[in-house]
């Protein structure tokens, strides 16, 4: 595995470890210069997500630089055409794929509803910057994590099963939700299936972002709007049931 590849992932743990000094810094500075400590001390995760995410991209982008610039590994790729439609076509392929899984996880008996995601939901309802990290930056450091260097590099030596069955459950398993790790792994192999297919990362990066800006749109934005058209279904199926 490339040099820059491993720097990557030493980005991208040190990001994860970060919040245990970077919150309690952040709360201190505030503090520091006059702000109420327990205003901080909610201000603080949120802000410290989008600096930590922000700086990690950044460095990756950086360390990916040469392979941006040259192209590098793009000679067996599909074309830019057959790129779009892989995109458009695994956003629906993932939320197929999801759909799936949640109703496994439903019959085996395992709570629906994913807690991490509500977190994430209840912070950007108060602080609706950290879309930024759950539907744009999040997706492209795990596709590049994930897929791009930890699949890449087992695929040069396993098959496409073995390589997207390691990958995807270290992926699950950085959610920190193992009650989800079927939800989450068959997440990782229609991202890497993207990804093999098309031999562009970009088009998983796509297919990713564009299904975690849809969750939030549907949790947050619009779940009022939702939660009254369903309260609407059920007083007319009782209606129905009436006659």
């Amino acid at each position: 595995m490339k040099k820059e590849y491993w720097f990557i992932l030493i980005a991208y743990i040190a990001m994860q470890l970060s919040s245990l000094i970077g919150i309690p810094l952040i709360t201190f500075l505030g503090a520091f210069f006059g702000k109420n400590i327990r205003e901080m001390e909610v201000l603080a995760v949120p802000y410290w997500l989008v600096i930590s995410f922000t700086v990690t991209l950044i460095i990756v982008l950086l360390l990916l630089r040469k392979e941006i610039i040259t192209g590098s590994n793009t000679r067996n790729a599909a074309s830019a055409i057959s790129s779009f439609f892989w995109s458009v076509g695994g956003v629906f392929l993932a939320l197929f794929a999801q759909s799936i899984a949640a109703n496994f996880e439903r019959l085996i008996g395992i709570k629906m509803g994913s807690e991490n995601t509500q977190q994430i939901i209840s912070i950007i309802e108060s602080f609706p910057f950290v879309i930024l990290v759950s539907s744009f930056i999040g997706p492209i450091l795990e596709e590049i994590v994930f897929r791009k260097i930890i699949f890449g590099a087992l695929h040069k030596r396993l098959n496409f099963f073995l390589s997207a069955l390691i990958s995807s459950v270290i992926f699950a398993l950085a959610h920190f939700e193992p009650e989800h790790i079927i939800l989450y792994s068959t997440m990782g192999f229609t991202f890497a299936y993207l990804y093999v297919k098309t031999q562009r990362i970009i088009v998983p990066i796509i297919a990713h972002v564009t299904m975690n800006t849809f969750v939030v749109l549907i949790q947050s934005v619009y779940r009022e709007d939702i939660e009254r058209i369903l309260r609407d279904m059920e007083k007319i199926q009782s209606l129905i049931g009436g006659f």
